[in-house]
């Protein structure tokens, strides 16, 4: 499809983005499932493991954070090793080290592509739970994409956060096409929630008024407490059923722009 870039769902956080020639990852999590994890007074366990493709090449990894194995599981921890970028937040390549660079929010850095143009990498706020929750969660990031070329393409990627004035920051700076939203309503401790639940889904749809709401971080763990179809019922209610797309493992999906 010319003016079109591809999106490849593996499970999870973890999608793969074709654009102008340059191939990237989000979030890998690469485990099969039955996995548990133990990080500080964390239990993570993992469902459903991933779709079972050949990832092929993959030229950089987009990291929201480092500290939750949701977001990068052992086989995840593996991967980025092979890999020669990975764009995260400085605590998270504090920590990784290796070829993992840290951004600071706001930070652009950009990435000739194989087709001439220029790939725009920006790192956008997150917040990983409510307001004080920070020093539990630790640092998280978003990050926005723009292809500098006629015509040109943005999508945002909101990375593991909530919806807050963060989120309407972005959407007072930039206009995306596309939103991918880390949903799923996490519950990994207590009672609040640390991802999008479908309230926050709505939001953002609001903010960003002209974009297309891709979910991604839905499914595979067991602290997840909504899906897919929590978050399509909640479109279906007001009537904006046609603002949301679900993606299907494994599957090539060319999103026009």
């Amino acid at each position: 499809m010319e003016n079109s870039f591809n999106v490849i769902y593996i499970g999870g956080p973890t999608a793969i983005f074709e654009i102008d020639g340059l191939r990237f990852m989000t979030d890998p999590t690469l485990d099969p499932a039955g996995e548990t994890y133990h990080s500080g007074d964390l239990i993570h366990t993992k469902i459903k493991g991933p779709a079972a493709i050949d990832l092929g090449h993959i030229d950089f990894v987009l990291l929201s954070h480092d500290q939750h194995y949701d977001n990068l599981d052992k086989a995840g921890r593996v991967f980025i090793q092979k890999i020669a970028t990975t764009y995260s937040t400085i605590p998270a390549a504090e920590r990784l080290k290796g070829s993992t660079i840290g951004m600071k929010t706001w930070e652009t850095i950009s990435i000739p592509t194989p087709g001439g143009s220029v790939l725009e990498i920006t790192s956008t706020p997150a917040r990983h739970g409510p307001a004080g929750s920070e020093r539990l969660q630790g640092q998280v990031t978003g990050f926005m994409i723009t292809l500098k070329k006629e015509p040109s393409l943005q999508f945002y990627i909101t990375g593991d956060t909530v919806f807050y004035e963060g989120v309407t920051e972005v959407a007072q700076r930039y206009t995306p096409s596309y939103v991918f939203i880390f949903a799923g309503a996490a519950q990994p401790r207590g009672p609040f929630v640390v991802t999008m639940r479908t309230n926050d889904a709505i939001d953002t749809a609001m903010a960003f008024p002209t974009a297309t709401i891709i979910p991604l971080h839905f499914e595979g763990w067991k602290h997840l407490t909504q899906n897919a179809e929590d978050i399509k019922q909640s479109y279906q209610v007001l009537n904006m059923q046609e603002r949301l797309k679900i993606l299907e493992p494994a599957v090539v999906t060319a999103l026009p722009y």
